[in-house]
């Protein structure tokens, strides 16, 4: 097949998987091709590629990765069957229309070069023919004929049958139609089981809820899977997939297929033994290698999962609403080795640190309480970000008293419970070492809290997404793949923010649209030798930043107060005359223009579409005049957590509490409501009505009033409901199951947020 064939084959399939004419998917491709991020294609060439979001190019970037890979397999496969002068005009074009890389290996496995196997022995010996007469009469005794191909190596008549299964069995795991059977079956009838390691029932306690466990392959969820292959890799599970347990022997569907694709459905001698020769190749062969196939199959599809909802979990996090510019005190809780303090300005610079002992053994309340208002006052503090780790409750009592003991008409600076998940890696990395040279690897914890409450995408991109603890089984998927795809969705929020260009870390530059590591160092070196950029076109000054980036890159670089106002906006310069001419139909100054939204609205967009920019980059730009610059993530607001609720003791069954998201997952979410322990939302708790995701109703960040319904202190475990209802028992194993209630039943769907609910689905998240 020519290479345009193969690229409109690809064109195709991408098109109808994401909702696209093959047109767009051409344009997109070529662009990508050309060196273009998925950004700025998304915002800057919705004219090429007919207006293709950001999640339609992941997802294509994705599927051209993989189809590519797999056509390059097939061209391959063709080349290595020609070369064996085997190749037929059946075999090609069965080739030509495997959609996946397993049919295409289903394929190929009979030409498969291939190490000595029985099967190749036993035909050496002339076995084949023993062969050929079982097939060519039933009715004749397959022992009999055995007699007759007596050879070395098959001293007796057993010995010859024993090798001319060996020959069938191999035949049967090269039947591409046939595996294709089996496979469809083992995914609609199998059931993945998995029991305890005998005389590991105490080392492996947190894996107890899969220690007698079975339910339906097709249905298993991914956290489900994932924890059960943990438990298999620690040694403490044995994880199989059963298939037509109950049938008797020779009996079952998949035995059943086998002996049929030997057509051995008479009443002969012949038939008999070659059904139970088929029988055989099942249970030794066919089955260990499908079995294998598919819990491979089963893993992908799970940590897919795993990592799709941990990079929505990280673009929520990424795109919390930022607190803003204001004096802001990092406080990273500790009991024995002290809080440590760290006050940052409006800016981001740190100016103040100390470490206070209020707990014991020191217990040096007024102390620590008197440095922290000295600090307040001193540096004008207005918002105090207490990391949310141990003692973080008893901090934060210990600053509330502290604020409620400062003089009436003195502003209280706002303290706010943050998550500190990757402070510490962010502390003891070589770019926190670099930043602050002199300051102790425990203090810059504190610089990390303070700073991710002013903007949370400014700070949390210098740490490696994967330990910033937004999801699951993270450390047992694919790294690649994870990496690859949070790397992708911080590109992805940072570019749908912007950036200052004058006041952006050399981490947070890295991430924007054409820069990279590099750059982002020559452009921070830049500024430094020679001050602020004054305009987007100063970027070309930087070493090694050329056209090709600097298209990429400088719609995305914000310069506010610039001499360009437009520099301020996300309108590209290319596009500038556009914007002009905009400018120009109003009769005004651009400056008092931008944010006028009335006078905008009356302008008839096609006025301003050229030969280059449509309506789309028109309608574009007309948005951005309107609210130049603006924020695409939601206003600050804080939860307040409930006075003497500190510890997970203090919890009773029916409290109404506010808290935190923190984390959203397949089977509910996870919530900070200020106990040390999330506690857990089951998806049937979520709302008074059916909720298939999650994500339709919650996600990290969000500030949410939940109900207890269930705590158990000994396991760390707390169900939450947030149905207006006050929740309900969680439903059996049995019920959640069977999925999901049938259409006009939803209210009817089983309740939950308890019991086994929770138990089942917090197994990862608090049993590690």
């Amino acid at each position: 097949m020519s290479v345009a064939a193969v690229s409109s084959r690809i064109s195709q399939i991408i098109a109808a998987e994401i909702g696209a004419a093959p047109g767009q998917v051409n344009a997109a491709v070529e662009l990508l091709d050309g060196g273009a991020t998925v950004p700025f294609v998304a915002r800057y060439r919705k004219e090429a590629t007919g207006g293709l979001d950001d999640t339609q190019l992941r997802k294509l970037e994705e599927r051209l990765a993989y189809l590519r890979e797999m056509e390059a397999r097939r061209a391959a496969i063709l080349e290595s069957i020609t070369g064996q002068g085997k190749l037929t005009d059946d075999l090609a074009r069965a080739i030509a229309g495997a959609g996946t890389k397993a049919e295409l290996e289903d394929i190929y496995l009979p030409y498969k070069p291939k190490r000595r196997t029985k099967a190749m022995i036993a035909r050496e010996a002339g076995l084949q023919g023993l062969v050929d007469a079982i097939l060519a009469d039933r009715s004749a005794d397959p022992m009999a004929l055995a007699a007759g191909f007596v050879t070395e190596g098959f001293t007796d008549p057993k010995a010859a049958l024993e090798g001319a299964r060996d020959i069938l069995a191999e035949g049967l795991a090269e039947d591409a139609a046939l595996l294709g059977r089996l496979r469809d079956h083992m995914r609609k009838a199998g059931r993945l089981v998995a029991k305890v390691v005998a005389g590991k029932e105490a080392a492996g306690a947190k894996f107890s809820d899969y220690f007698a466990h079975s339910e339906p392959f097709a249905g298993a969820p991914s956290h489900r899977v994932l924890a059960m292959l943990r438990g298999r890799n620690e040694e403490v599970l044995s994880v199989d997939l059963e298939v037509d347990a109950e049938a008797p022997r020779g009996e079952s569907p998949a035995e059943r297929a086998c002996g049929a694709a030997l057509s051995a459905g008479g009443q002969g001698a012949g038939d008999r033994w070659l059904r139970e020769a088929a029988a055989w190749a099942w249970r030794v062969k066919l089955k260990t290698s499908l079995t294998l196939d598919l819990m491979a199959e089963l893993r992908e599809a799970a940590e897919a999962e795993a990592i799709r909802v941990f990079a929505r979990n990280l673009k929520d996090l990424l795109l919390a609403a930022p607190a803003g510019g204001k004096a802001t005190m990092g406080l990273d809780p500790g009991i024995r080795t002290g809080v440590k303090v760290a006050v940052v300005d409006g800016t981001g610079k740190l100016v103040a640190t100390d470490t206070v002992y209020p707990f014991q053994p020191k217990n040096d309340l007024r102390r620590a309480q008197g440095t922290i208002a000295k600090l307040i006052g001193s540096h004008g503090v207005k918002l105090i970000a207490i990391g949310n780790g141990t003692a973080s409750r008893e901090t934060e009592k210990m600053v509330a008293d502290l604020l409620a003991l400062l003089p009436a008409g003195v502003e209280k600076p706002v303290k706010v419970v943050v998550s500190e998940a990757g402070a510490s890696v962010y502390s003891a990395s070589e770019l926190a070492a670099r930043e602050f040279p002199g300051l102790d690897v425990s203090l810059r914890g504190a610089v990390s809290i303070a700073r991710r409450l002013q903007d949370p995408l400014a700070e949390l991109v210098k740490i490696e997404p994967k330990s910033i603890g937004v999801g699951q089984y993270q450390h047992d998927v694919d790294q690649h793949r994870l990496a690859r795809s949070l790397d992708a969705v911080v590109e992805d929020a940072v570019n749908a923010v912007g950036v200052d260009l004058n006041t952006a870390s050399a981490p947070l530059l890295a991430r924007v649209s054409g820069v990279g590591p590099g750059l982002a160092e020559s452009i921070v070196a830049h500024r430094d030798q020679n001050g602020p950029f004054q305009s987007r076109r100063d970027l070309l000054k930087v070493a090694r930043l050329g056209p090709k980036a600097f298209e990429q890159a400088a719609g995305f670089l914000r310069i506010p107060e610039g001499k360009e106002p437009l520099d301020a906006s996300s309108v590209h310069p290319e596009a500038y005359d556009v914007a002009r001419r905009i400018v120009a139909a109003c009769g005004r100054d651009i400056r008092s223009l931008m944010g006028d939204g009335a006078a905008l609205k009356k302008l008839d967009p096609a006025r301003f579409v050229d030969d280059r920019f449509g309506l789309p980059t028109v309608r574009d730009i007309l948005s951005e005049l309107e609210k130049p610059g603006r924020d695409p993530r939601p206003s600050f607001r804080t939860a307040t957590f409930t006075e003497g609720v500190n510890e997970i003791g203090d919890l009773r069954p029916g409290m109404l509490l506010e808290g935190t998201v923190t984390n959203v997952a397949a089977f509910g979410a996870f919530v900070d409501i200020g106990v040390h322990q999330d506690g857990l939302v089951h998806v049937s708790q979520l709302a008074d009505r059916f909720v298939k995701d999650p994500h339709e109703v919650v996600k990290a960040g969000d500030v949410v009033q939940v109900r207890v319904v269930e705590v158990d202190a000994a396991r760390k475990r707390i169900g939450l409901t947030m149905r207006k209802d006050g929740g309900g028992p969680a439903p059996s194993r049995e019920e959640r199951a069977k999925g999901p209630a049938p259409k006009g039943r939803m209210e009817a769907a089983p309740k939950g947020g308890g019991g086994n609910a929770f138990a089942d689905a917090l197994k990862g998240k608090f049993g590690r």
